[in-house]
């Protein structure tokens, strides 16, 4: 992310609105946030936090810098006709809850039914990743994979479950740790009872563990 390139994308493709603060900006502003919390940023232990928390935003929300249509553009045609279910299980990701900017720790399960092309797999962790690199809400985060596969894939469905450990809630609040938050897209075939099954089944059914 480089926060003084004048080609920054647009609030449309960010949700960013106004200029991003510069780089300075946002290292004075990690200090304030010391200071607030009671300690002192100039002294020798914290002298480089500002930097290196700056530097850590930079990977922890890279998912603004990042379009995740485009990297559903390749495709491959050669299939030999299949059209069964594709499935990429366990994908683990780290986002970030909006609301109190804690991690959220968990994996994506992501399953589509092609019509006649599919996608690098990789390309599907990816996406995962483009979205879990911003500040989130996991139902919201779900149904953004879920749609940008289907409308960049045109499959004939796709099934986006996600499990997550919120610790905003397990940090602090009700402080209860080990418990997992399951959300689940499913678009057009797989709001078919028996290619929901299948999916569920496929992915370990997060809904009946335990």
């Amino acid at each position: 992310m480089n926060v003084h390139d004048p080609k920054i994308k647009t609030e449309h493709e960010t949700g960013i609105s106004g200029d991003r603060p510069t780089r300075d900006e946002a290292e004075a502003a990690v200090r304030t946030l010391l200071r607030w919390a009671g300690d002192d940023p100039t002294r020798e232990g914290l002298l480089d936090t500002p930097g290196r928390v700056v530097r850590a935003y930079e990977e922890w929300f890279r998912g603004y810098d990042e379009d995740p249509q485009a990297m559903l553009q390749r495709t491959f045609e050669e299939v030999e006709g299949y059209d069964e279910m594709v499935v990429l299980r366990d994908i683990r990701y780290e986002s970030y809850c909006e609301h109190h900017m804690a991690p959220i720790i968990g994996k994506a399960h992501v399953g589509y039914i092609p019509t006649d092309r599919v996608v690098g797999i990789s390309k599907l962790a990816r996406v995962v990743d483009a979205f879990a690199k911003r500040l989130q809400v996991q139902e919201k985060m779900n149904a953004q994979i879920a749609n940008t596969l289907q409308e960049v894939l045109q499959p004939q469905g796709v099934a986006v479950v996600l499990e997550g450990e919120h610790h905003c809630m397990s940090t602090r609040g009700v402080h209860k740790p080990g418990v997992t938050m399951v959300t689940s897209t499913m678009l057009g075939a797989f709001r078919e009872a028996d290619t929901r099954r299948e999916f569920m089944s496929i992915i370990g059914n997060p809904t009946n563990r335990g």
